[in-house]
């Protein structure tokens, strides 16, 4: 059955009242922050006060410079009293995708990754859009809210981030709300923004990565130990990318008790977020794209394999378990009769 925008848009709103307190809960990066931003502005004036909460650490420069240019108000999960919410809302993630996510009784969750059938009251999950802030602008438009020039700024930078500029998987649904949210923007803030991608400080990581790769035929694979950000493994899974005849790129680190892998490919015929849960899955978190992905093993599940302050057993493990997971047959697909 088809939903129109404005059904999914009278949902929504059915699920709030005047004198609710809502917290929209995000993994903060552009797409995140952006549909934030776009729940924020839908409720303005339907309920009594709306907070955006992150539940990582924000230290990207690029998601900082979007933060301060955009002047959006975020206050960390850590810093809050969740009892004083009655209306809780989570986009651009489900449940699953994070530690910090689980339990929480979720009025709506608005999300383009793949469904797993989370519980809430209203889910508008669509795994075929390329960013959760199309969704969010189709949800603007169908309220006939004209966008301030700085949530413009955010909802196209948001797509432009999570679409890769349209090089990743994306539907013309994806290339309208872009079109519509470019008469409003600010082009010159988002450039400042794309320019915002490296600290000085994470250019010593890029030095140990080229150190420590390894190759296997057009896979590369490194083990950075201790990072001080997350962000710090993607933008080396994404520098690794750059090379030519690189069409998987597999970086993992050490942060907050946790294993954490990256995945990145070129996306043509792979799939990174199974690549990602057929290795990682069983053992913690793990999902994503079909050209980027995540896990997050915690340490303590780790070290009852393997010696995890031996940096090379760790980087041995990891391939291992990519490279099983990689040379799995594939289901043969039906013959036309």
């Amino acid at each position: 059955m088809i939903i129109s925008a404005k059904e999914r848009l009278k949902s929504f709103y059915a699920q709030f009242s005047g004198e609710d307190q809502v917290l929209v809960l995000i993994n903060a990066d552009p797409d995140a922050i952006a549909s934030a931003m776009a729940v924020k502005r839908l409720l303005w004036r339907r309920v009594a006060g709306v907070t955006i909460a992150p539940v990582n650490i924000i230290e990207r420069p690029d998601n900082l410079a979007m933060i301060r240019l955009t002047g959006v108000k975020l206050v960390h999960i850590d810093q809050l009293d969740t009892a004083r919410f009655s209306r809780f809302v989570l986009v651009d993630s489900q449940p699953g995708h994070h530690e910090r996510f689980v339990g929480v009784p979720y009025s709506v969750i608005i999300d383009h990754h793949p469904d797993t059938q989370p519980k809430s009251a209203f889910a508008d999950i669509r795994p075929k859009y390329g960013a959760t802030a199309s969704m969010m602008t189709e949800y603007l438009l169908a309220a006939r809210i004209k966008p301030s020039s700085k949530l413009a700024t955010a909802l196209i930078y948001a797509i432009k981030t999570d679409t890769s500029n349209f090089e990743r998987e994306a539907l013309i649904e994806d290339i309208r709300a872009f079109q519509f949210m470019f008469r409003h923007a600010n082009t010159h803030m988002v450039r400042k923004i794309e320019q915002s991608e490296l600290k000085l400080e994470f250019l010593k990581y890029f030095k140990i990565a080229l150190e420590r790769m390894r190759r296997r035929k057009s896979k590369v694979f490194a083990y950075i130990g201790n990072v001080p950000s997350p962000d710090v493994l993607v933008l080396i899974a994404d520098f690794f990318m750059r090379v030519n005849t690189v069409t998987w790129s597999v970086v993992s680190g050490r942060y907050d008790r946790k294993l954490i892998i990256v995945f990145r490919n070129d996306g043509i015929r792979k799939n990174a977020g199974k690549l990602a849960r057929d290795s990682c899955g069983q053992l913690g978190s793990a999902g994503g794209h079909k050209s980027m992905a995540r896990a997050e093993i915690p340490l303590s599940e780790l070290r009852q394999r393997i010696d995890c302050q031996d940096h090379n057993r760790v980087a041995r493990w990891v391939m291992r378990q990519v490279e099983r997971s990689s040379a799995r047959p594939k289901p043969r697909e039906p013959k036309d009769v």
